[in-house]
């Protein structure tokens, strides 16, 4: 299996980041061929003292690095890409890796 990982820095508009992302951003992600399951939570919280510097985390699943690299370059992932400056206002880190 392969991950990717996504990372949302604190927007500036938190409600609209919100509503923006569960009525029009996961719809469009979730439509990435070759997703076997997706995930995504607005409760970030460190394990330590201080304040997590991430506002939102999305977890993408993948049958492999291949089928991500795919799905990432077909229309539907570029539609995906496309949307993040509707509401990451904040800024984004996006990661992936094999899951052991």
């Amino acid at each position: 299996m392969h991950r990717l990982l996504v990372l949302y820095d604190e927007p500036k508009d938190h409600s609209h980041f919100r509503t923006y992302y569960v009525d029009t951003h996961v719809p469009l992600a979730n439509k990435l061929p070759g997703l076997t399951a997706a995930r995504y939570s607005f409760d970030v919280k460190p394990l330590g003292p201080g304040k997590t510097p991430y506002f939102c985390v999305f977890e993408a699943d993948f049958e492999s690095e291949d089928a991500l690299m795919s799905a990432l370059g077909s229309k539907e992932g570029k539609a995906v890409a496309g949307d993040v400056p509707n509401y990451a206002s904040g800024g984004v880190t996006m990661v992936h890796f094999p899951v052991r």
